[in-house]
């Protein structure tokens, strides 16, 4: 399974901050946003990842995160030059995904819950269609609602309905096999010009090969593209990491624990930023993965 991040937009919800960086490069609490994404794939162990963002800001993403290599990745980078929907991100990576299924991911999506990886792995394998993530929102009226029968097979689909027939969001995590390329080059531009993500899971609930995972109770979904989910995302982790004291979308620590690096080299990370709580906890990560 290959992976794109969708870091692209204007952000202009988050304006104006987002005059002068990206939103995905903004820090939710003590690390860039889009380390948050990144940790979604990555415990999905998927290594080849594609990040999609603006002609502007591409740059300061390569900057940041390189090829990837310090992770053990393969990141690559392509442009959205005009913010034309979620689904055009599988016509700019059709020769990213190849022949292989997909993980999308927008880039300011926040996903913490036990069991994660293991979650991500189980429904990546073996994969016939698409399965959405969602998550039990109290105000289902503001989001794109999925309806599910007993075994999770989506029913149906509506943007913000009046009458809601379940409660359950549907994230920005989306898994699809290798059709979505062709799906999302069929597609028309919907009144608002831009190729739409729900016309994709349309198609395949038409075909009857959409699968919802209900995220449910322990986990956590935060969207980040307003001031105030941002400022409550920032909450959370500080929370979090404070109380239990882990560092939550840390990749040195995934990739330590994948295999993708080893205790050298995750200490030689952590030493680049030694002068931060972020850089000493990777520092102490690989202390105890050392033999004894």
């Amino acid at each position: 399974m290959k992976g794109i991040v969708l870091a692209g937009g204007s952000g202009s919800r988050l304006r104006p901050v987002t005059l002068g960086v990206s939103k995905q490069l903004i820090p939710v609490y003590d690390k860039p946003m889009i380390y948050y994404p990144l940790s979604v794939l990555m415990l999905a162990a998927i290594n080849e990842i594609l990040i999609i963002t603006t002609p502007v800001d591409r740059p300061y993403f390569e900057r940041l995160l390189g090829d990837g290599s310090r992770w053990g990745l393969r990141l690559t980078y392509a442009e959205q030059e005009n913010p034309n929907g979620i689904a055009e991100a599988f016509i700019i990576g059709a020769d990213h995904v190849g022949d292989d299924s997909v993980a999308l991911i927008l880039g300011d999506n926040i996903f913490h819950g036990p069991g994660f990886s293991r979650l991500l792995r189980t429904n990546a394998d073996d994969l016939k269609g698409c399965v959405l993530f969602a998550y039990p929102v109290r105000d289902p009226e503001r989001y794109g609602i999925a309806e599910v029968d007993e075994d999770g097979v989506l029913l149906s689909l509506e943007e913000k309905p009046a009458r809601p027939r379940s409660n359950l969001a549907v994230t920005g995590l989306y898994f699809y096999d290798n059709d979505v390329v062709s799906i999302a080059r069929r597609l028309r531009p919907s009144r608002r010009g831009e190729l739409e993500i729900t016309d994709v899971n349309d198609t395949y609930l038409q075909r009857g090969r959409a699968k919802v995972v209900n995220l449910g109770r322990g986990f956590a979904w935060l969207d980040a593209g307003t001031h105030e989910s941002l400022l409550e995302a920032g909450h959370y982790v500080r929370t979090l990491e404070e109380r239990q004291g882990i560092h939550i979308a840390c990749l040195e620590e995934i990739a330590l624990h994948s295999g993708r690096i080893d205790a050298d080299r995750c200490h030689q990370l952590g030493s680049h930023m030694a002068g931060s709580g972020y850089g000493r906890y990777v520092m102490e990560l690989a202390h105890a993965a050392r033999p004894r």
